[in-house]
This record gives C-alpha cells, structure tokens and sequence, in this order.
C-alpha cells in the first residue's frame, strides 16, 4: 500500500507538471529564444540573391560569437555589443556586389507569425530579434535562430535529452 501511495503522488505531481508547463509554453517559448531576421531591400531577384549573400556572410561572422552564449541573456548583450561590426561585414557584401544602399542592424522586439525550422515550430508572438535591414528592408526576409545557436552549430555535436522524473521513478523501482 506504501508503494501504491508513493507512485501515486508521483504521477499527480507529473500531471501537475505537464498541466503547468502546457500552460505556460506559449509565454516562455518567445522569451526562450533570440531570433535573426536579414530583411531583403525588395523582392527583386538581384536584393534577393544578395540577401543569401549577406546571410552567409553574417553566419560565418557570428557563429564564434554564439557559441560563447550559455543562454538568451549573454546573447543578446554580445550581439547588441556587435552590431557596428554586423553592419560593416553586410555593408562590406552589398559593396562587393555593386549595391550603393547599406545596412542597418539592431536587437529589438518585434511580432513574428509562426514559423518552421525544420522540427522547431516557432508560434507567432513577439521575439527578441537581430533584425537586419538591407536598404529598405522592405523585401522577403530569411530568418533563424542564433539562441538556442541552430543556426550557427557546425551539426556536429550529439544532443541527448534526459527526463529528471523518469531517472526518480526508474531509481526508486530499482532499490
């Protein structure tokens, strides 16, 4: 009867758990992340292609700085440090491929609509976003996450996930 009473009271508290933790999602998944969004000039073909240029650009530049980043906090006060430095390799891009309008970067908050990257579903909300503008801003727009760094991870590291509850319950099962 003592076992019953104790795995009993575990599973409230995971449902309880679960219950809290549904609820609360949409709230926390916007305040979890740090967005980057490279705003085209227009949605011709030519600010377009140099749009993907500008991101790779960006990417590279960024990634050393990501990794640093142990959560959304660190992040966003190193990209905010960075943004001279962001602008100047996009400007840079633009240059090389004959553009005369520049760059414009900042760290603000803005509504974003749902998006997908790849398994990640990010539900519209407001974000916290490097937004970088290409003249005008006013074209499609390419986007990612730089924390958590889905982005800007070489894919080479192994993730493995741990439940704490079912490591309790498998211990206390196991005595």
């Amino acid at each position: 009867m003592k076992k019953f009473c104790i795995v009993f009271v575990v599973l409230i508290i995971i449902i309880a758990t679960v219950v809290c933790a549904t609820a609360m999602q949409p709230a926390q998944a916007e305040n979890e992340y740090l967005r980057i969004h490279v705003r085209a000039n227009s949605n011709d073909q030519i600010d377009q292609d140099v749009k993907y240029k500008v991101k790779d650009e960006v990417v590279k530049f960024i990634t050393p700085y990501a990794a640093q980043c142990v959560d959304k906090e660190t992040a966003m006060e190193l990209i905010s440090s960075i943004l001279d430095e962001i602008e100047d390799v996009c400007d840079r891009v633009l240059r090389q491929n004959g553009f005369t309008y520049t760059s414009k970067a900042s760290v603000r908050r803005e509504e974003f609509p749902t998006r997908v990257y790849g398994e990640l579903t990010l539900e519209a909300g407001v974000y916290d976003a490097l937004i970088i503008e290409l003249g005008s801003g006013k074209g499609d727009n390419w986007w990612c996450v730089i924390y958590p760094p889905l982005c800007f991870t070489s894919g080479t590291a192994d993730v493995k996930y741990r439940s704490a509850i079912y490591d309790i319950v498998r211990k206390f099962f196991n005595k």
